[in-house]
């Protein structure tokens, strides 16, 4: 079996440092994607705000439907019998400036730093892709901050009984970028030592979520 060609995911707490901005600022971020449009193609919902109006411009308002349980004008767009965005053209995005904020802050290497699969069988490109990715680690921070990374996506999928109302992430890609949000909890000495309850580590991540929304 011929071996999958690695892609360089970077350095894991510089990458980490980039993700963690993009999410509160709604900048972007840069991603090597080459070729791949995986995501493009994967059946995906994308949520579009109602300042975007530059992307709005571009999209025909049949392909748009309200966001359940989001306040009015947000909308999202769905995709075609193949799973496909209907911007995609040619293989290419057809709005690619004016893509929405959703496609700008999308970056599949959150699976592999969260080390969890991105989804079904209607997200298999996208999991090649991740099986490609292949972080570095220059130094010890960067190594503990991925074990923590990866621990925090575990104890949130394995402890939704901990949590107020059993309320976790029920989407891989929300799981991931929670995990990514709340990982500072799992540096804590308490924590990896295992001192303090699942319900205080659970407690815990809710109060860290909360910080990070409200930075």
């Amino acid at each position: 079996m011929q071996n999958k060609q690695i892609i360089s995911a970077g350095a894991f707490s510089s990458w980490l440092k980039e993700v963690r901005h993009s999410l509160m600022t709604e900048e972007g971020i840069n991603v090597n994607c080459g070729d791949c449009n995986a995501c493009c193609t994967s059946s995906y919902f994308i949520h579009i705000q109602p300042q975007e109006t530059k992307t709005l411009a571009k999209i025909n308002k049949q392909l748009l439907f309200p966001a359940p349980g989001l306040p009015k004008g947000n909308v999202l767009m769905g995709y075609d019998e193949n799973g496909n965005c209907p911007m995609l053209l040619n293989n290419r995005c057809s709005i690619y400036k004016n893509r929405a904020i959703t496609c700008r802050n999308y970056d599949c290497r959150v699976f592999t730093a969260a080390g969890i699969d991105p989804g079904d069988s209607d997200k298999s490109l996208i999991k090649k892709r991740t099986d490609r990715w292949q972080f570095e680690y220059p130094t010890a921070t960067d190594l503990q901050e991925h074990l923590a990374v990866k621990n925090a996506a575990h104890f949130i999928k394995n402890h939704a009984h901990c949590f107020p109302n059993g309320a976790i992430p029920q989407t891989p890609s929300q799981l991931a970028i929670l995990a990514l949000k709340v990982y500072t909890v799992f540096l804590l000495d308490d924590v990896s030592s295992k001192k303090i309850s699942d319900s205080k580590i659970a407690q815990l991540i809710v109060e860290t979520n909360d910080l990070f929304e409200n930075q």
